[in-house]
């Protein structure tokens, strides 16, 4: 495994409720990067934090779900012109639907299926790939 005390710009969630991912819908503020497309959960690092403490943060800021840094059961580094991001999974039941509570960053939020993320023009492109990387190391699958 990578070394999570490495510097890196940001962690994301890939998170099922049941059979569907939690997506997220980018804003279009002036600068963010990948506009309008679908993301997950996450964001960007503040202060020491560590990769899974920013994920869990930023999760339960955009979605109002606590995760509990064990319910990780995936973790994965990305680079991408010199910049770290880390990317893990969780899976729930689709009963935690219920908890979401948009947190306002984006335009919104939705359930999909991860084929139905993976094909579409809407997500960030190596998210897909990401995506698709915890799919074939998928546990209990």
């Amino acid at each position: 495994m990578t070394d999570m005390t490495a510097p890196f710009a940001g962690a994301k969630l890939i998170l099922f409720l049941g059979e569907r991912l939690v997506v997220l819908r980018r804003d279009h503020a002036p600068g963010i990067p990948w506009p309008g497309c679908l993301d997950f959960p996450g964001g960007g690092r503040e202060g020491a934090e560590s990769p899974q403490a920013c994920a869990l943060r930023e999760t339960r800021e955009e979605i109002g779900l606590s995760v509990a840094p064990d319910a990780l059961i995936w973790s994965h580094v990305h680079r991408q012109g010199g910049a770290a991001s880390w990317f893990f999974a969780a899976e729930f039941g689709a009963e935690r639907i219920a908890d979401v509570r948009f947190g306002g960053e984006g335009a919104g939020w939705l359930m999909m299926t991860a084929e139905a993320f993976v094909q579409s023009p809407d997500a960030i492109p190596h998210f897909r790939d990401v995506l698709q990387a915890y799919l074939l190391d998928r546990p209990n699958r």
